[in-house]
């Protein structure tokens, strides 16, 4: 059965020669078959030479592309690429390397032997195991979550590959103790749909291990996947920076940063977030770690209106908002609100204290940041190093042919 088309208008080729996954609906000359959400479609020149094979999109990318180099996209097609995604995380060390060999017998290529081991997989058993574009598919997001595998779909394409998806990680994942596969995907898919589980046991709350403290995870009500496992290097720069210090952790959430400060010896933490549940979980986890006499608060507040109310005392502010910038459209509004956050910060963070502020956005560009950066101070009248740039943690790898994929920026700043 001949698939449906996308023809690229002549001159239009350049980002496709590139390998640039991504195909905007104004590089298509016409569409031949008729193309449905979802559906695979083959990608051809203007004189029909097929160039790369992807999901269609009813969107302004009209197409992700999952491969330059075969239109065979089958079960084995998929399976290749689980492979190569399980077998980066075991090289860094995630799952856990015995005797400095793969136990992914059947990956391509695979050498015998690595030295490559970067993580102690004992004291963290959370980690992104599928990064869309920077394990070459694009629309699926896969976390793992001490055996609780988290998939999540920001495609029709790969949302219908589910049940796929889940027998071959169950397959794949047999020696590495998976327990349930779960579905995140009704914020993220068009159309949406139903979050809830696909295989095996359904905890209501499950827990985690980061850098050794403890962590409870709720599925269904948190956010992303569950948990904010980009910022998990930086959360470690936290427990080395924190000693000594008053720390306010701003757009908190369940308290990863926080639990970083007061393991490092931080003298005093306090949490704010806008979410009451996300407080709630925060402080059980503060118990759980470090018990009720912990040096911390949750507070319940608006950011930037609490901002307001602090005084000087805290000498290091951490800062990770949500997207203030979700496209190119209100980009500029979304900058913005993060000199508005970082203007404050800056205000009211004891002289000679540290910034930690990042910003998800993926329109908005390193350049973008640091300039938002550099406004603030500058109103703000402060003194202000770099101290560190801060990017995603490696299990979330970029595409050297999609450096959109660099969405995480941050910046350790010190504030004089």
């Amino acid at each position: 059965m001949t698939r449906p088309q996308l023809i690229i208008a002549a001159g239009k080729e350049k980002a496709l020669m590139r390998r640039h996954p991504w195909i905007f609906s104004g590089a298509v000359k016409r569409m031949v078959g008729g193309p449905q959400e979802g559906d695979l479609v083959d990608v051809c020149t203007a004189n029909g030479q097929w160039v790369a094979t992807g999901h269609y999109q009813n969107d302004s990318i009209v197409c992700k592309v999952l491969s330059f180099d075969t239109p065979d996209i089958d079960r084995d097609f998929f399976r290749q690429r689980l492979l190569s995604a399980i077998a980066y995380r075991e090289r860094l060390g995630f799952f856990g390397i015995e005797n400095g060999e793969l136990r992914i017998e059947n990956y391509p290529g695979a050498a015998a032997n690595f030295q490559f081991s970067i993580l102690n997989s004992q004291t963290t058993n959370v980690f992104r195991l599928v990064h869309a574009e920077g394990d070459f598919l694009p629309g699926l997001v896969c976390d793992w979550y001490n055996g609780v595998l988290v998939m999540q779909a920001h495609s029709v394409g790969m949302h219908r590959l589910f049940p796929l998806f889940t027998e071959l990680f169950v397959e794949l994942l047999g020696s590495h103790g998976i327990k349930s596969v779960f579905d995140k995907s009704s914020a993220t898919v068009p159309g949406g749909c139903e979050d809830g589980y696909l295989w095996g046991i359904e905890p209501e709350e499950w827990e985690i291990v980061e850098h050794g403290y403890r962590l409870l995870i709720n599925f269904y009500e948190g956010q992303k996947t569950g948990f904010f496992i980009d910022q998990r290097e930086n959360r470690e720069l936290v427990s080395r920076m924190a000693t000594g210090r008053r720390v306010l952790n701003c757009f908190g959430y369940t308290g990863g940063f926080s639990l970083a400060a007061l393991r490092g010896g931080a003298q005093y933490v306090e949490t704010v977030d806008i979410s009451k549940k996300a407080i709630e979980l925060c402080n059980r986890n503060v118990v759980l770690n470090f018990g009720d006499e912990a040096r911390h608060r949750g507070v319940v507040a608006d950011v930037l209106k609490y901002l307001d109310t602090v005084d000087d005392s805290f000498d290091f502010i951490i800062l990770d908002p949500p997207a203030f910038a979700k496209n190119h459209r209100n980009l500029q509004q979304g900058l913005k609100g993060y000199r508005s956050i970082n203007q404050r910060a800056m205000e009211k963070i004891k002289r000679g204290g540290l910034l930690m502020t990042f910003s998800c956005s993926q329109a908005v560009s390193n350049e973008d940041f640091q300039t938002m950066c550099f406004t603030a101070a500058a109103v703000a009248h402060k003194q202000v190093r770099i101290v560190r740039r801060l990017p995603h943690a490696m299990d979330h790898p970029v595409s050297i042919y999609h450096p959109e994929g660099e969405y995480l920026k941050g910046l350790l700043l010190e504030i004089e």
